[in-house]
């Protein structure tokens, strides 16, 4: 099961919307006769690579077991069900890490299995399998992606000068780091204020990748111009905003943009209607890079799952914080966190810090 969640690892980044599996067969004697993992959205998943892994190598799997992270899908979806595959395969037992939290799937798999006269067993790995597939079960269970909010600060906090330089605080270590976390995540998510300050691409370059995450903007006039770096062509980014259809929406939609308006209080993007339209739109895990304003909006909401912070080892003294809360008049009303995590990347230090709680769906 180690080995299937290594296989697991290699198919984050790539698998999404479906979640990253791994899929080792096994012969009587422990040998491994196939392994694979899953491919991206409408490829093989990983059942099916092990099994060609294994005919590859000249392995029969008749009466093998399958070490695999996740309950084999029993639906037709982007592909064919894998139980079934596994089925008509001879194998004779599976041990699969956790229950496929989608409805179409959960708990099918292994009534089929069983059904079949697969021996099935649940539960080895299972904690770290749904860690790896977190947004996938957020998307399942909530309908709502995994927020991860990424900040680059100073030790004292500063995201920025009271000017606004901000480039670059942290080392370059850090920055291909952060784009290792951009390329698992399912989308990009930013401001309208960053965009003007920085007119950055929200794409993933430090680092290889299968595919680049979509883009997301908050934007509640529609005031991103339409020659701002975001518009990258062939990619797909999501505008979401509080104004009314005119000129300016159907001039960005021939831009390539797709144009949502969520109007919320105050003229503002209704945050937690765009997080539930996300998740509709397949997106598993949102990664934020965006200002100290829509940050203190997303905390104050309750948005948040966990902050990725970059924390680099010097002292700015005056200059913008992390996330605009707003004055606080007692200590409990304070964004309790729990460190998950704590790694330094090259001279700065990576904190992995999460919500209480959030995790518990």
């Amino acid at each position: 099961m180690k080995r299937a969640i290594l296989q697991a690892r290699c198919a984050v980044g790539l698998a999404s919307p479906n979640p990253s599996v791994g899929c080792v067969l096994t012969g009587d004697t422990g040998i491994i006769l196939g392994q694979g993992h899953t491919q991206q959205a409408g490829g093989p998943h990983a059942e099916i690579m092990a099994l060609r892994d294994a005919a590859a190598k000249g392995h029969s799997v008749q009466g093998a077991t399958a070490y695999v992270t996740l309950e084999p899908c029993s639906h037709h979806g982007r592909t064919g069900p894998c139980c079934d595959a596994l089925i008509a395969a001879g194998i004779k037992k599976v041990v699969a890490s956790i229950a496929d939290p989608n409805p179409l799937v959960s708990g099918q798999g292994f009534e089929r299995l069983r059904a079949a006269g697969v021996e099935v067993e649940v539960g080895p790995g299972a904690a770290e399998s749904r860690e790896l597939n977190i947004g996938f079960f957020s998307r399942m269970i909530r309908k709502t992606p995994w927020v991860r909010l990424k900040i680059a600060a100073s030790l004292d906090g500063r995201t920025a000068l009271e000017n606004g330089a901000s480039q670059w605080i942290t080392s370059e270590a850090a920055r291909i780091d952060g784009h290792a976390w951009r390329a698992r995540a399912c989308a990009v998510l930013t401001g309208i204020g960053t965009v003007r300050a920085d007119d950055p691409r929200l794409d993933v370059r430090l680092v290889e990748t299968p595919r680049q995450p979509h883009a997301v903007l908050v934007d509640s006039r529609l005031d991103v111009p339409p020659e701002a770096s975001i518009f990258v062509p062939g990619r797909q980014l999501f505008i979401y905003t509080a104004a009314e259809p005119g000129e300016k929406q159907a001039m960005l939609e021939a831009r390539g943009a797709t144009v949502i308006a969520l109007p919320g209080p105050g003229g503002k993007v209704d945050l937690a209607a765009m997080l539930r339209d996300l998740g509709r739109r397949e997106i598993n895990e949102l990664h934020v890079e965006a200002g100290d304003k829509l940050n203190g909006s997303l905390l104050r909401e309750g948005l948040v799952d966990e902050l990725l912070v970059y924390l680099a080892p010097k002292l700015l003294g005056q200059g913008l914080g992390m996330a605009n809360l707003g004055p606080l008049t007692d200590l409990a009303q304070a964004v309790a966190l729990q460190f998950m995590s704590t790694e330094p990347v090259g001279p700065d230090l990576r904190l992995l810090a999460r919500i209480p709680g959030r995790d518990s769906f």
